[in-house]
């Protein structure tokens, strides 16, 4: 009996040995079943959540759900086409032409993928690629509309990328930039053209247009060092020195220790920070360290004539603003001899009219006028410049007292003391001719005073009118009505004005 239950129990196990291999491999089938169904109901969800974001145009979000699709089946050759066509859409083309490859790796006979890579191609102007594409669809698919539309523009654009170079090759730069320019409406993503061109604009002396070309080639090809290089020093050979600083670190980005990039690096910071701190200056209304920072500017920069030119237009408008008029005049006529600029012309008017150099101030705004007759500042200058200059044949407050034009009320107040003191009638008692002088004078200082303590009068004299000029109908001139005393204290006295 014992030995029939052990031959039983000994059966049963050896059963359960076999049995179990196939239930843990059944289980294994299972979950990964389970699991790969998952993971494909995921992909599904991503392509569909891509598709929606692209429908709204939300390119962003839609490139995100589609790389998580990639991920999910990196082989599955519509993915990679889906992805393709949303970095064609945000204008990245280099990761859409390695989506395109992948694709056509994949599955070689997908002829949306090849025009579109053809296309890609086409826009960079690798002409011999993009006619091999379109050749391949052609060749399955004759009337493939959009490959013969695309094949057809190849050989015009190589025409007019090899005849603008035969014009810049001539000298002819005008013809050269319109025939490339109609190179690059076909081929809008070729860095080498717009590099070409910028050539020709530079050649021409458009060196604006020159930038704008570097910088559109540095954006096609994000690791273009030299592009970097030459439009940094290009912007800073225009005086652009901020911008120029921009693009040099753009280069240091790609390569800290470029030969080139870093010592230029070193340069234009340094004159960069001194013109920037002389602008704040300026707009600060701290005239004396703008023109400190400017001709620290001017100092370390003594080859780039454009950037010289900034650093002085700095200190022609500081030092006119800090009233050292003769510097003014310098630093101005220095700008003016290279550059006609419109407001440097009115900072040295203005430095003339301190100086009482009304001629001088009359020209300077004439000549502004001359390149902008609708220039506010000028016009503006111009008539106080006249009206000045009318002013001066008649009495000048300032000079009276001895002030200067910017003297604060205490300052004013101060001075006239001291006129008056000095020219009080009593002191002359005993000259009857020197008393008459004194009496004149006495009634300029007077009349000097009321102006000059006085906002408006004094507005108004600074703009070229005498408050006090019966003539102006602005008011009346003092008189020498009545002396009540001039005993004693030299400010004992009483003036009666009309």
């Amino acid at each position: 009996m014992m030995n029939s239950i052990f031959d039983t129990m000994l059966v049963n196990n050896n059963l359960v040995k076999r049995i179990t291999p196939c239930i843990l491999l059944l289980l294994l089938e299972h979950i990964l079943g389970v699991c790969e169904a998952v993971s494909q109901a995921e992909i599904s969800n991503h392509l569909e959540l891509g598709k929606q974001f692209l429908a709204r145009g939300q390119l962003s979000d839609a490139l995100t759900h589609y790389h998580a699709a990639v991920e999910g089946d990196p082989r599955n050759y519509l993915t990679y086409f889906k992805r393709g066509t949303v970095y064609l859409a945000l204008g990245k083309s280099k990761n859409a032409l390695s989506d395109l490859d992948k694709v056509l790796e994949l599955k070689p006979d997908f002829t949306a993928a090849r025009v579109s890579r053809g296309e890609v191609h086409l826009k960079q102007a690798n002409y011999d690629l993009a006619q091999l594409d379109f050749y391949n669809v052609l060749q399955v698919d004759p009337y493939n509309e959009k490959a013969n539309e695309l094949i057809h523009r190849i050989d015009p654009a190589k025409e007019r990328e090899q005849l603008a170079k035969y014009y810049y090759g001539n000298n002819d730069y005008n013809s050269a930039i319109h025939t490339l320019s109609e190179a690059i409406e076909i081929s809008p993503q070729a860095a080498r053209l717009y590099e070409l061109r910028s050539e020709m604009h530079m050649e021409n002396n458009d060196f604006l247009s020159a930038a704008a070309d570097i910088k559109a080639a540095t954006k096609l090809q994000s690791d273009n060092t030299d592009g970097y290089f030459k439009l940094a020093n290009l912007l800073y050979q225009m005086g652009h020195a901020t911008d120029a600083l921009k693009s040099i670190r753009e280069c240091l980005k790609l390569d800290p220790e470029h030969k080139d990039c870093f010592p230029l690096y070193k340069k234009i910071k340094k004159v960069e920070k001194f013109l920037t701190q002389s602008e704040t200056y300026k707009e600060e209304g701290n005239f004396v360290e703008c023109i400190a920072s400017a001709e620290k500017a001017f100092k370390n920069e003594k080859d780039v004539q454009m950037i010289i030119l900034e650093s002085q237009k700095l200190l022609c408008h500081c030092y006119m603003k800090d009233e050292q008029t003769s510097e003014a005049v310098s630093a101005c006529s220095d700008v003016i001899n290279v550059q006609q600029d419109l407001n440097v012309y009115c900072d040295r008017a203005e430095a003339y009219i301190m100086s009482d150099l009304f001629d001088d101030a009359i020209r300077d705004y004439k000549s502004a006028l001359e390149i902008d007759q609708n220039f506010e500042r000028a016009k503006e200058g111009l008539q106080r410049a006249q009206k000045l200059q009318q002013q001066s044949e008649r009495r000048d407050y300032y000079k009276i007292l001895d002030v200067k034009k910017s003297a604060t009320k205490k300052e004013i107040v101060k001075a006239y003391r001291k006129q008056a003191q000095k020219w009080h009638p009593d002191n002359y008692q005993l000259d009857e001719k020197m008393k008459k002088i004194a009496e004149k004078k006495f009634i300029d200082i007077a009349a000097a005073k009321e102006v000059l303590t006085d906002e408006e009068k004094r507005r108004q004299f600074d703009n070229g009118e005498d408050p006090l000029d019966p003539e102006s109908g602005k008011g009346d001139m003092p008189n020498f009505h009545q002396f009540h005393s001039f005993h004693g204290s030299p400010f004992q006295f009483k003036f009666h004005f009309n």
